[in-house]
């Protein structure tokens, strides 16, 4: 027997994975071979793994609804100036035709991209002494200021700042097929699948709080996820859906006062991601105590219970709220809110 060569055996499996080849080494007539369906590694689903687009999105209100976030891997929730939240948004497997209203990008941005290796950012501008730095940083720029109308463009119907919207299919492709940027495809950045963990506590709730901006979550057993809602109102995409995830991330971290600021003064709030810290895995109408570490800007994040086991998440879209303040919780038969228990 001949054996193949590495090539010709990965050219081998490739086609059966496809279905082009249907027997693939069986000898028995009509049998057919069951495809193997790619799986998106930030979500556990089916699905591509892509390039990495970081698209940095305004949380104001007069910015909602909020176009394509349902089709997001991964949404980050930040603070920003003024106490307001911004959202960095991942996408790397289903890009939508237009996603925003864009905005500027921040000092922390630079640390939860690095998780995801090279990847590209889209966003509206940045403050003058940021610049360098986000330069210098190890990710694609592809934002607003290099890019041309036909790709950024405005909405007349929404007003400035928040009517900007980017369109990602064509932003890549040109980025990718014209210019031949580098940008990273999708790769695990620390957290597992699996079943739900165990020492969790059944809660109907939770509500965190930044300075200036709330996000609650409510379980749905119908919907078998946690449904948002922002400054107390549910949270709605511009397409009429729900918004709302299996696994939602109560990430707590240091947020402190970095060297940069806005046009009023305002300093821009560094939330550091980097070394370890506790947090909560809200899954399954549970929340479950974790422990979040990450070594270095590179590093994977690892998220674990107590005894050092993986934090498994729920297959589906992710959502990791960065914060310094402690969650409140609703419990069954509880008739006030309380606040999360001590870890």
């Amino acid at each position: 027997m001949k054996f193949f060569s590495s090539r010709s055996a990965l050219v081998f499996i490739l086609l059966c994975s496809l279905g082009i080849l249907t027997a693939c080494g069986k000898s028995d007539v009509g049998s057919t071979v069951t495809p193997v369906v790619p799986t998106n590694v930030l979500t556990g689903m089916p699905g591509i793994n892509g390039p990495v687009l970081f698209v940095k999105i305004d949380d104001t209100q007069p910015a909602h609804p909020q176009v394509g976030l349902d089709s997001a891997d991964v949404i980050y929730i930040e603070q920003v100036e003024g106490g307001l939240t911004r959202l960095a948004a991942v996408f790397t497997n289903k890009l939508p035709a237009q996603i925003g209203p864009v905005r500027s990008a921040r000092i922390s941005d630079i640390d939860l991209m690095a998780n995801y290796g090279h990847a590209a950012l889209a966003f509206s501008g940045a403050q003058t002494l940021f610049l360098p730095v986000l330069d210098s940083a190890n990710l694609e720029d592809i934002g607003a200021d290099h890019e041309p109308a036909s790709i950024y463009s405005r909405d007349a119907s929404r007003s400035a700042p928040t009517n900007m919207f980017v369109a990602p299919a064509a932003l890549l492709n040109k980025s990718i097929s014209i210019e031949h940027r580098n940008i990273a495809n999708a790769q695990s950045v620390g957290w597992k699948f699996g079943a739900v963990p165990l020492g969790g506590e059944r809660i109907l709730s939770a509500s965190m709080a930044w300075p200036s901006a709330k996000y609650s979550v409510e379980w749905s057993a119908t919907a078998k996820s946690w449904q948002l809602f922002y400054n107390g109102a549910p949270d709605i995409a511009a397409d009429g859906v729900r918004l709302g995830s299996p696994t939602f991330l109560i990430q707590e971290v240091s947020i402190t006062q970095s060297i940069y600021h806005d046009h009023l003064g305002n300093y821009t709030p560094f939330s550091n991601t980097i070394g370890s810290g506790t947090g909560y895995l809200l899954r399954d109408g549970q929340e479950i105590p974790i422990f979040w570490n990450r070594a270095t800007p590179s590093s994977p994040t690892t998220w674990t219970l107590k005894d050092g086991s993986p934090a498994y998440f729920h297959r589906g879209q992710v959502w990791i709220a960065l914060t310094d303040q402690q969650p409140v919780f609703v419990r069954p038969n509880s008739v006030t809110p309380t606040p999360s228990s001590s870890k």
